[in-house]
């Protein structure tokens, strides 16, 4: 292929991953302003996020591998359109059920693209040193999409209504599809490898089950048997899964790959990475505009030294880690993420400086994880299993996506709803409890000086649960960090145990 078509081909990939990564987030700062037109519960905001991420997750497996089997070309395109599609749908939405489902037949779409976009890269770049490179810039969209999406939304909705935030894909869409017809390489798929959908549907009934059952559990008042329920249900499609997956001669996903370090820790490091952002964005995107009170415009701004910091590690540990030791390049990376996390929690409240000090460290390290995972999972299978690789990989960074929402989420409005004290003479106030937003609304019907009161302890109690997300979030990444380090350690004096008795096996 033409030097030129190849550099090309990633600047498409790259244009459509952006969109799907930013599809992530977007919605964070305009989930205040959506929630007032729309009148959503507390319920439906989390679906409204939720269902993306989750339905993406489940279909990336079956996907990744129709890739594999009609080529990967002819299934992106598909995906970008049915994406273009979607986004209208969702940008005039008249209801949070339209919405959702909106939301839903864009998760089809990007599960249709993302492992198109990975393993296009794959197959395109055939020199190491270039491809690492390229997907270095693969993982720095990957990362630094899903940080600015917040930026993204806050200066569209400083001028525009909040179906902007999904209109403005539109025009990327049909720029991204002229160009894609023509330029990327299109290259035959297998005809005999199978689809399993059924797998595919297993493995998304599964997680939804599982994930359902965390955000019951979140309630102020949870019901058990719904969560124990929900549990078991999605229990069982996975380890049906599994067993499915065990008997089929080519599987959704060949569990033998895990087997080897450098690959399992990466998908770890880009699950847990994942999590840590998407859920500190989500606390975070809130109590910028909820507690102090900044616009959204305001809000994107203070956050845009992280995606910035995140585009700009990322080619550059792409182009280090040819000559790097990997696995120090992956729990480093962790480890400046968890300090850069660590950073902001003690100085939210300090200098300007300072809060984008913090912001630029913790984009650094997310970046160079995301790079450092994605190159572990690509750079270590062979061409014929790109599809089954790219799936996983970006499994790990949905999945990650979903379980952030759902557990740092779920950590977020149960200290809400345990640190809120409400005032004498308020009343009940049953959905004040529930979120930030419901205050606030409740407030503003009470007397001035009791609504006054209710919405400072409301503030108080949400300084509060910010607080123990993003806490949680750093440590998640230290642990991170220390059990790769510790395994890689152990590996390696496994490794040096080895050597001399093979050295002393006489030749024969």
């Amino acid at each position: 292929m033409h030097p030129i078509k190849k550099w090309l081909t990633l600047a498409i990939v790259s244009s459509a991953l952006f969109l799907i990564v930013v599809d992530m987030t977007v919605l964070y700062t305009a989930l205040p302003a959506l929630t007032r037109e729309l009148q959503a519960s507390a319920s439906q905001k989390l679906w409204i996020i939720n269902a993306y991420s989750l339905l993406v997750c489940g279909l990336l497996p079956g996907l990744g591998t129709l890739g594999d089997r009609l080529g990967h070309k002819p299934v992106f395109l598909s995906g970008l359109t049915i994406f273009g599609l979607a986004s209208l749908c969702a940008a005039f939405s008249p209801s949070p059920a339209w919405l959702i489902a909106a939301r839903m037949l864009l998760a089809v779409g990007a599960a249709m693209m993302m492992p198109a976009t990975l393993s296009l890269i794959r197959l395109t770049f055939d020199n190491r040193r270039e491809r690492s490179f390229a997907i270095g810039v693969w993982a720095a969209i990957a990362s630094g999409g899903a940080a600015f999406g917040p930026v993204l939304g806050g200066l569209l909705l400083e001028h525009y209504w909040w179906g902007s935030v999904f209109l403005i894909n539109v025009p990327v869409v049909v720029l991204t599809l002229l160009m894609a017809s023509s330029i990327l390489p299109k290259r035959a798929g297998n005809p005999d490898k199978p689809w399993d959908l059924p797998g595919s549907l297993q493995i998304m009934a599964g997680l939804l089950g599982s994930v359902y059952a965390i955000k019951e559990l979140g309630k102020p008042q949870p019901s058990w048997l719904v969560a124990f329920g929900s549990f078991a249900i999605g229990a069982a499609f996975l380890w049906t899964f599994v067993r499915r997956q065990q008997r089929q001669a080519q599987p959704l996903i060949d569990f033998s790959l895990f087997r080897a370090l450098p690959f399992s820790s990466a998908v770890a490091a880009a699950m847990v990475a994942s999590a840590a952002l998407i859920g500190m964005e989500l606390a975070l995107s809130q109590q910028l505009q909820l507690v102090r009170s900044l616009s959204p415009l305001e809000a994107g701004l203070l956050l845009l030294p992280l995606p910035l910091a995140s585009v700009f590690a990322g080619p550059l540990t792409g182009y280090l880690l040819p000559r790097a030791d990997k696995a120090r390049v992956l729990w480093g990376s962790l480890l400046v993420s968890s300090l850069g996390m660590a950073s902001y929690l003690l100085l939210h409240e300090a200098s300007v400086p300072a809060q984008i000090a913090s912001l630029v460290l913790l984009g650094l390290g997310l970046g160079a994880v995301m790079t450092a995972a994605s190159s572990a999972v690509m750079l270590n299978v062979a061409p014929h299993q790109a599809g089954m690789a790219a799936s996983i990989e970006e499994v790990s960074y949905e999945l990650g996506a979903v379980l952030g929402v759902t557990i740092l989420g779920t950590l977020m409005s149960a200290v809400y709803g345990a640190s809120l004290v409400l005032p004498e003479g308020a009343g009940l106030l049953p959905n004040a409890r529930d979120t930030l937003d419901a205050a606030l609304l409740a407030a503003g019907q009470l007397p001035a000086g009791l609504g006054a009161q209710v919405a400072q302890l409301a503030r108080a109690a949400f300084d509060q649960a910010f607080a123990a997300v993003l806490a949680t979030a750093s440590a998640i990444l230290l642990l991170a960090a220390a059990a790769i380090r510790q395994l890689h350690l152990r590996a390696l004096d496994a490794l040096e145990a080895v050597k001399p008795l093979a050295t002393s096996q006489p030749a024969p």
